[in-house]
C-alpha cells in the first residue's frame, strides 16, 4: 500500500479508511512513510495509519479541471 500512496504525494485526495461509518478524509498527501500518510487539511494536519486505509481516490475533476463539487461514486 505504501508504494501505491506514493503515486498520491501532491494530490487532493479523499481517503477511505475501514471505519466506514465516518465520511473519507479529504485534503492534499503531503508525505507516506512506512506506517501512514500525512494529509493536509484546511484545519491543519492529519496522519492516518496504512493498516487502516481501504480506498484512496484522487478528488475528480471537471473537463476545466476544476473539483467537482457533487458527483456519484
Amino acid at each position: 500500500m505504501k508504494e501505491l500512496a506514493k503515486q498520491f504525494i501532491g494530490k487532493e485526495c479523499m481517503i477511505y479508511t475501514l471505519a466506514g461509518s465516518e465520511s473519507p478524509v479529504k485534503g492534499k498527501v503531503k508525505e507516506v512513510t512506512d506506517g501512514g500518510i500525512i494529509v493536509e487539511r484546511a484545519d491543519g494536519i492529519e496522519a492516518i495509519n496504512l493498516d487502516y486505509i481501504a480506498r484512496i481516490r484522487e478528488w475528480p475533476r471537471d473537463k476545466k479541471g476544476k473539483k467537482k463539487q457533487l458527483f456519484i461514486e
